[in-house]
């Protein structure tokens, strides 16, 4: 009950701000249009595989609405609460640490969701004619797609958080994480196009998860049996999580103390 009573504070905190977040979804909407414009480019006169030139184009859309779901930003909220020493206070909470923060970020995604992916994707959806599932149950497995995607990407912010008690400085890991993001998950390029090392490298992480097994999904291009690479990335990271909180509350250190 205390979680969802967390999320929802954090929903409504996003509903201060619909001025500038609808500013935001129109931005990126045509960013996206920009990305299916290059590859409208690149792909003229190609087979571009299993995806064809209006696949690809849907493909590139999907993921452009579905980025807002997995971006958490409340890992900066731990840096800041190491810096100033409050998060002793935080710890001490009748909640487990990784828990709380999980919580927190569900409402700003749950937000982001239904005011961000849900618009942008409906408005490429009309004016672009982009491909949907002809399957009605596919929009089952891919909305479960897109659920443990942001799991996993919030497990990832925590852990960009986390670092902050060994170092005073972890923005630059999200900015690292960021990168890895648009170049391993298949944002804009498909996994199975990147170079045999860099595919390699793709498969062995979580980054997939996040775009390319939703967007392959929503496209009914791999059965709902892919999400079993999901699952397993949902299972790890939190084991890593609640042994890394372990560690932190047996010794906790800020700067200046």
């Amino acid at each position: 009950m205390f979680s969802l009573t967390l999320a929802r504070k954090s929903y409504a905190r996003n509903l201060q701000y619909r001025s500038a977040h609808l500013m935001r979804m129109f931005a990126s909407v045509i960013i996206g249009y920009i990305y299916m414009a290059i590859w409208m480019g690149v792909g003229e006169g190609q087979l571009l595989g299993d995806y064809g030139i209006h696949g690809m184009i849907s493909y590139i859309a999907f993921n452009q609405a579905c980025l807002w779901v997995i971006m958490a930003t409340n890992w900066t909220d731990i840096e800041g609460w190491v810096r100033t020493g409050q998060i002793s206070h935080e710890l001490m909470k009748p909640m487990h640490f990784f828990w709380y923060m999980h919580s927190r970020e569900w409402g700003q995604t749950w937000y982001q969701f239904l005011y961000s992916t849900t618009p942008i994707l409906i408005i490429y959806i009309v004016v672009l004619k982009i491909r949907t599932p002809e399957h009605s149950v596919t929009w089952l497995w891919t909305l479960l797609a897109m659920f443990l995607a942001a799991y996993i990407a919030i497990c990832i912010a925590y852990l960009i958080g986390i670092a902050a008690f060994w170092t005073t400085e972890s923005r630059w890991l999200n900015g690292v994480h960021m990168g890895l993001n648009m170049l391993l998950s298949g944002f804009f390029i498909p996994v199975e196009w990147l170079p045999g090392w860099l595919k390699m490298i793709s498969i062995l992480s979580p980054y997939p998860c996040l775009q390319y097994v939703p967007s392959r999904i929503y496209l009914e291009l791999d059965p709902a049996h892919s999400l079993k690479l999901s699952l397993f990335w949902c299972l790890l990271l939190t084991a890593i999580c609640f042994t890394v909180t372990r560690v932190i509350r047996r010794k906790v250190e800020v700067q200046g103390g």
